[in-house]
């Protein structure tokens, strides 16, 4: 058999990308994830995601909520913690193999640009993926990266290599949460429900999404007191659901409440992810200006 080359993998949420790029890389260009087991990074990413998609379940998610929201692990400054970022490259990315911090000071810069005046988002956008450190402590970056996914119901359409990708994971097989098709009680056919365990228009609060650096962040900041305003917690908390802000998935489980959330995670959405370049901004010259911040927002020696 002829070799047919490289698959296309498109990626949902291309439609629903805000505009503008922030540099010379082609919008379609970004989240390329092409299977082509020849090119070493489109295949390091299509592993991370295959595991994290076999092995990602609600039992595993709450596991780790119960490892690492005891914040012992170990403590830090924000800013050692943002240098130890050097030490992450992440696996899942397309667009960057570069360190973390290269990243995390690229989407800073950007958002100081074009909100000069939103101290509080500048510092948001620096360390938005601070949560990665957990790489550093034996976590596996399949469960630390990537795109996140409601866990508990139906596999989305719009998550990265699809739900096909999903065929090895136990959720899929358990009843509880109805991958695949069941019998109901009250009528002889076999049905599915999008909504699994969860009840209608549960809101994003109530949902179990998949672990990674986002919840982390989130719930260390919540747990060290940080004065970041609730726009920039929900930023961290959601902007690694790309199914839900991007492709538009999971409107039936949402509320009233996440419609005001979306407008803030889009916003940051384009400078986390359009802002990837490999230009590297001269970071020891911009740390007096986010030590400030840091200083402000989230101060002293912090529990990880």
């Amino acid at each position: 058999m002829a070799d047919k080359g490289p698959v296309a993998m498109i990626d949902p949420s291309q439609l629903m990308r805000p505009e503008p790029t922030f540099n010379d890389k082609p919008l379609q260009a970004y989240r390329d994830y092409t299977i082509d087991d020849t090119d070493p990074i489109k295949e390091r990413v299509r592993r991370t995601y295959y595991e994290m998609h076999s092995k990602m379940t609600v039992d595993l998610f709450k596991e780790k909520r119960e490892k690492w929201l005891k914040f012992n692990h170990f403590k830090a400054t924000v800013k050692d913690a943002l240098i130890r970022l050097n030490e992450v490259v992440d696996e899942s990315d397309p667009d960057l193999d570069l360190p973390n911090i290269v990243h995390a000071f690229q989407t800073a810069e950007r958002i100081r640009h074009d909100h000069p005046d939103d101290d509080w988002f500048h510092l948001t956008g620096l360390i938005h993926d601070l949560g990665k450190v957990m790489a550093l402590y034996g976590e596996p970056q399949w469960c630390v990266v990537g795109d996140t996914f409601a866990l508990g119901c139906k596999w989305a359409d719009a998550i990265v290599y699809g739900p096909e990708s999903f065929k090895n994971n136990p959720d899929t097989y358990n009843p509880k949460y109805k991958q695949v098709s069941i019998c109901t009680k009250k009528k002889n056919f076999v049905t599915t429900t999008l909504y699994g365990m969860y009840k209608p228009h549960c809101g994003l609060d109530n949902l179990l999404i998949s672990w990674s650096h986002d919840e982390y962040l989130y719930q260390f900041l919540k747990h060290n007191k940080s004065t970041i305003p609730e726009e920039g917690l929900v930023m961290i908390r959601y902007h690694s659901f790309y199914p839900w802000h991007s492709g538009g998935e999971y409107r039936h489980l949402t509320n009233e409440k996440d419609v005001e959330t979306l407008k803030h995670v889009t916003e940051f959405n384009k400078y986390d992810l359009y802002t990837k370049s490999e230009k590297i901004p001269d970071i020891e010259a911009l740390w007096p200006y986010y030590e400030k911040l840091i200083e402000k927002y989230i101060p002293g020696v912090c529990e990880w």
